[in-house]
This record gives structure tokens, sequence and C-alpha cells, in this order.
């Protein structure tokens, strides 16, 4: 796949995180109302899996991953980790499984343009599978949603 690499990378990784969270919403509905897991599925895929793993009143953290193999011997890949600022309407990857969240990889913020590359492939492959679980038909519904009814 091919890179798109834009020249006002910050301008586009705003457009991108808010275009993100579109997608997003378009692809897990009721995304608000989760408060532990949910299963979406699609004919002849494999079951992506949404795991609220923080939540606050302004944003939530979650990790999206397909589940691939036996229940018992599944491996979730491609696991990102994906913080939702709901005030913003935008979506951030914040690390998946091949790569670190950046405060592990980046020393010190000195690195702004290697930060911001970083940050930009990482959002820009979510763009790019959140459009392939939408062209597959992925489907959450309230019965595969767990939520937390003290939340």
């Amino acid at each position: 796949m091919s890179l798109f690499d834009p020249s006002n990378k910050s301008l586009c990784l705003e457009q991108l995180c808010s275009a993100n969270y579109q997608k997003l919403l378009r692809l897990i509905p009721n995304l608000v109302s989760i408060h532990e897991t949910a299963v979406g599925v699609a004919p002849r895929c494999s079951p992506l899996i949404l795991t609220v793993i923080e939540r606050s009143p302004y944003t939530i953290t979650v990790e999206l991953s397909h589940h691939f193999g036996k229940p018992e011997n599944t491996q979730p890949l491609p696991a990102i980790l994906i913080r939702i600022y709901l005030d913003a309407k935008m979506a951030e990857v914040i690390s998946d499984y091949a790569h670190k969240a950046i405060p592990q990889v980046f020393e010190h913020f000195g690195y702004s343009k290697a930060i911001m590359d970083y940050k930009w492939r990482l959002n820009y492959f979510l763009q790019k599978w959140l459009e392939h679980c939408l062209k597959q038909g992925y489907l959450f519904s309230i019965a595969n949603l767990k939520t937390n009814a003290a939340a």
C-alpha cells in the first residue's frame, strides 16, 4: 500500500483524526454506550473486537482488533489502541501491535517532525483499516454489547 505524505501534516492529521472519528461511529454506532466490550461480525470475516480500556467524561480509550483462529487460540491483530475525544470529535491512534506509544519511542519531544510522521503513519493505517471494515459490512449489534449498568 502506498502512503500519502502531505506537506502540511499537522492540518492533515487533524482532518484525518476527525474523519477516523466519523468512520468509527459509522462502524460502531453505539460506541459511546459501550462500557466493556463489543463484537462486530461480517460475512466470511474474523470477528472485530472493541474493548474499552479507559473512560472519562470527554475521552474513551479503546482497543480495536481482529481475532484470528479458534476461540481458544485467538491472536488479536492488528490490536490498535485508540483515544477517542468526544468533545473534539476526533479519534487518534496511541499505539498499535507493531508500534509503541510516542513517549516510548521518542525520549524527548524535540523530534517534532519525526513525531508528526509517526502519528501520521499510525492514523493513516487506522483510516485504511476502518474503510476496509466498513466495506466488509461489519455490524456491532446491541446483543453483542457488554455494558456496565452502574456507569
